[in-house]
């Protein structure tokens, strides 16, 4: 998101002559792992506290036994003439028994976030979606808009009919994602269809406004479409599910309003008091390119070998292979010449023994 100015696109889908400075918070670096941090702790603040009965487990008369009947200490329902009595009973192990540590509704459902963490995720969550590779990403059908973000004109604010809207947003080629939705809406697996969950269905593309003239009518009844005011920007619409990359349509006074929300890296927020936005710790993330610039390639050593040595080499047994054997006692070699020629003198000797022998036989035999 580095284009200077953002173009405004009209009613009919056209472009307008007048163009809007790309805010600062387009700038501002994008943390997937503190999004998805601070998207779980605030998804926990709207969870219903869930509990089971407070005396479930527990509503019968049961004592134990005691010892010395060479049955468990564990409680036995009281009475006898029934397959209950003389049961086991309370324990988390028992039929019918109380499960073990029961939820409380007093238990900690919410969890407290760092204010500073909750406006770094949104300024992250913000800029990710003038990125067109991370809205795509997300499953967002934008293969036909001319620009992300897309920014609609003032006039938008005003409609109030839901016929008004589809219009529009056919006309900015931004339909095609609300139709995903409708044709994606199926019936929820579990226990959850019977709930008040009965069905499911993706997310669609956000509407940022900055005054309701009657636009939160004109979009309220088209399936996967969200609405909230440019002051209002909440993470949980902005990275539904802690990922990056929503599909938002912006009005044209909202999208001016970006710089007062959240200021930017030298300007203090005029909603936020004394907020600035966080500076990126590199201004290039792009390490490819770094790597591959000319300032770093006059610097660096040339490139070693292509091949490298490998870190392990099987052990072998230096009794029986005389390579090793010589690594490790370079006079090994000596040892086995002088063995060798040892062993060549001895045999000759025994030769010419032999030889001798016979021509000593030879004679006796003649004479």
């Amino acid at each position: 998101a580095a284009r200077p100015v953002v173009s405004v696109f009209g009613l009919n889908g056209s472009k307008l002559e007048a163009t809007i400075a790309l805010p600062s918070v387009f700038t501002a670096p994008i943390r997937p792992d503190l999004v998805q941090f601070v998207h779980k702790n605030m998804a926990k603040n709207r969870r219903q506290a869930y509990a089971p009965k407070q005396q479930a487990g527990e509503e019968t008369s049961a004592e134990s036994w005691g010892t010395g009947r060479a049955v468990a200490r564990i409680p036995r329902v009281s009475g006898s003439g029934t397959h209950r009595a003389g049961q086991a009973a309370f324990g988390n192990m028992t039929r019918g028994g109380r499960m073990f540590a029961p939820n409380k509704v007093w238990r900690k459902w919410h969890v407290r976030t760092n204010s500073n963490q909750k406006r770094y995720a949104t300024a992250s969550a913000v800029a990710a979606t003038g990125v067109p590779a991370l809205v795509s990403g997300r499953g967002h059908r934008i293969s036909e808009i001319e620009e992300v973000p897309l920014v609609v004109s003032a006039e938008v604010e005003s409609l109030n009919k839901t016929k008004e809207a589809i219009a529009l947003l056919k006309a900015v080629k931004a339909f095609d994602d609300v139709a995903k939705v409708s044709s994606s809406r199926s019936i929820r697996a579990g226990r959850g269809k019977m709930r008040n969950r009965r069905h499911r269905q993706r997310r669609g593309p956000l509407v940022v406004y900055a005054q309701d003239s009657g636009i939160t009518h004109a979009f309220r009844n088209l399936p996967g479409v969200e609405l909230v005011n440019v002051t209002r920007l909440n993470l949980l619409q902005l990275a539904p599910g802690g990922h990056l990359g929503r599909f938002v349509i912006w009005t044209q006074p909202a999208f001016e309003a970006l710089n007062a929300v959240f200021g930017s890296q030298t300007e203090a927020s005029e909603q936020k008091k004394g907020y600035t936005l966080p500076i990126p710790v590199i201004s290039n993330p792009d390490v490819t390119r770094l790597i591959a610039s000319s300032e770093i390639q006059a610097v660096v050593r040339p490139a070693g070998a292509p091949f490298t040595k490998r870190p392990f080499v099987q052990k072998k047994n230096p009794l029986r292979n005389s390579q090793v054997l010589v690594r490790l006692n370079p006079y090994a070699q000596v040892l086995r010449r002088a063995e060798i020629l040892g062993q060549n003198k001895r045999t000759t000797k025994k030769s010419h023994k032999k030889s001798a022998s016979k021509k000593f036989l030879d004679i006796l035999k003649a004479d």
